[in-house]
């Protein structure tokens, strides 16, 4: 799942190096932080949020294939 966020995010922004994920693993649920360079963060988020949910979206059904959950945060 850690690939799959990866290849998302350095696919979104013009800077693909700047692009950082870091794993929390717990028993039932998996926290990533994506960090990106400062001036792109808004097209990792999108106007209103849209491509940001839609990045959850994506993970959320990665995740529920391995029966665990997910939560992205984005800096």
């Amino acid at each position: 799942m850690k690939a799959l966020l990866e290849y998302i995010a350095r696919n979104l922004v013009d800077t693909p190096e700047a692009v950082r994920v870091k794993e929390r693993t717990g028993r039932f649920t998996v926290t990533y932080q994506l960090t990106v360079a400062p001036s792109e963060t808004g097209k990792v988020i999108g106007r209103n949020g849209r491509v940001a949910k839609a990045i959850r979206d994506l993970m959320g059904v990665a995740a529920a294939r391995q029966k665990k959950r997910v939560h992205v945060d984005i800096e």
